[in-house]
């Protein structure tokens, strides 16, 4: 056989079949063509004793011989063919075409029974060579696949618990007989490696991913494709040390991208669980703290003013009994949000929704916050066309009610407040604007949270952290929205949305 086909015992590279007609540079395969040529020039020789013995005519010892060149172009490649194709005309011009016994070269009898078999050798010769190389494509194709899909099982089935992207460049490069592999992962900006990387790898490994782009270098048996996600790119992947068609580098990328997706999506699943396990557990303690504490401080309010109203006290007890009887009124104004946050935080809580305008309610709530000097503070702006809102008039007055009070307690003394009322189809928009302490972009956000208090307010009012996290949750109950936004020159807003009434029918 020729040096261009698979033969027993020499491995040879699937993916790049030897083309038939390029010279071997292995002494190795040199002698297995030569071998191989002996072989069908054997076959010559027994073919034309069996033809001599039995008187073959030209014709068909001619046929005979082709079958034997189709054989060797067939399986030993287009150079043994050739070798084959010589002997053949060489045989049957001697044994066969008269004078036999003797050689008549410039016959074209020769030359025609010599082109007809070297026609048929290289034809024959390149089909061979192309279907050995859709059965290597599709031994390689099935190999690969075989691959990935073992790779991609494996990836499932990782620990959910250890970070996926330091496990899977080990598990690649086990599977592929990989030099080394680098995966990139662009949220944390950690690059995990595995077998012997080089600062190549890692650097073509993250360029794929900022440059959202794929690069093969067969020369260097290396290839860096980015991860992507639909099209947004996630990280990087270098593979070293064999060489990998698109579609199979493009697969691995696809199985890492999803693999890294699957466990920032268990990461967040966990972490959502978690949240909601403990704001359960601090609404149950909440609500058994909020009423544990009401009976006492029922008690205390009751105590206090019975004294305040009995007489008979010194001025000094007389301040101390007020003391104690404005400080169980804060006691108990505490208990109730805490009851009413619990409240809020229930499955089966659903506001009593009705038909309401918002620059009434607002104008209610004012007049119920603060003192005297306070309520001049503010600024109302209302728009000459209104859209009414379905809202819980008791919910919604004390989330304005909230708002008001923190703008009153932590603006400047004596700054107006300005109070603006806005019909922005399908939603009325209220701004609460405040000259004040200014809220740090990070904590915008936060702010809502239960029990969060922005940087800076330690120095003003006390407070619990309470208030706006009921906002919050009264304003989701209404599929609303509330944020707030803040900088030093226009000061601090508060922005609460609700959709008007025709929107929800």
């Amino acid at each position: 056989m020729d040096a261009t086909n698979p033969i027993p015992g020499e491995k040879i590279d699937e993916r790049q079949p030897s083309d038939p007609l390029r010279p071997s540079l292995s002494s190795r395969a040199m002698f297995r063509a030569v071998l191989s040529s002996s072989g069908f020039l054997a076959a010559v020789a027994v073919c034309t004793w069996l033809g001599f013995r039995l008187h073959f005519t030209p014709a068909s010892i001619g046929f005979v011989y082709l079958i034997v060149v189709v054989f060797a172009a067939v399986y030993g490649g287009f150079r043994p063919a050739t070798v084959t194709s010589i002997a053949a005309v060489t045989c049957l011009d001697y044994f066969f075409f008269p004078p036999i016994f003797s050689f008549t070269i410039s016959d074209p009898k020769n030359w025609l029974a010599l082109g007809a078999f070297e026609f048929t050798a290289l034809i024959v010769s390149r089909l061979s060579y192309r279907a050995q190389v859709r059965a290597a494509e599709a031994i390689a194709g099935q190999h690969d696949s075989e691959q990935l899909y073992e790779i991609s099982r494996r990836i499932l089935l990782l620990d959910r618990s250890r970070d996926p992207g330091a496990l899977i460049p080990a598990l690649i490069r086990e599977s592929f007989g990989l030099r080394a592999v680098v995966l990139f992962e662009a949220r944390s900006a950690d690059a995990h490696r595995s077998g012997n990387c080089s600062e190549e790898d890692e650097q073509g490994a993250r360029h794929a991913h900022f440059l959202n782009s794929d690069r093969f270098e067969p020369e260097k048996s290396a290839c860096f494709c980015a991860l992507r996600l639909g099209a947004l790119p996630v990280g990087g992947l270098a593979l070293s040390g064999r060489k990998f068609t698109p579609v199979v580098a493009h697969a691995l990328a696809s199985v890492c991208a999803i693999a890294m997706e699957r466990a920032r999506s268990f990461e967040q699943e966990y972490s959502a669980e978690a949240t909601r396990q403990l704001e359960q557990l601090r609404t149950a303690v909440l609500d058994a703290l909020a009423h544990e504490i009401k009976t006492p401080l029922t008690v205390i309010a009751t105590a206090s003013s019975g004294l305040l109203s009995a007489g008979g006290l010194s001025e000094t007890q007389t301040d101390l009994v007020a003391l104690i009887d404005d400080q169980a009124k804060e006691l108990t104004e505490l208990a109730n949000r805490l009851l009413g946050a619990a409240r809020l935080d229930r499955a089966d809580f659903k506001p009593r929704r009705e038909t309401v305008l918002l620059s009434s309610l607002v104008k209610d709530t004012i007049g119920n916050v603060g003192d005297q000097e306070s309520r001049g503070r503010f600024r109302i702006s209302v728009p000459d066309h209104e859209t009414p809102v379905l809202a819980d008039r008791k919910l919604m007055g004390s989330a304005f009610a909230q708002i008001l009070d923190n703008a009153i307690r932590y603006s400047k003394p004596g700054s107006p407040i300005e109070v603006e009322l806005a019909v922005a189809d399908p939603e009325v928009i209220v701004t609460v604007r405040d000259h004040g302490l200014v809220i740090a972009p990070g904590d915008r956000q936060r702010i809502f949270e239960r029990f969060y208090r922005a940087p800076g307010t330690e120095q003003g009012p006390a407070g619990t952290g309470l208030g706006l996290s009921i906002v919050r949750r009264v304003v989701d109950a209404h599929h609303g929205r509330v944020w707030a936004e803040s900088d030093p020159e226009h000061g601090t807003a508060f922005y609460l949305a609700l959709p008007g009434a025709e929107e929800l029918h």
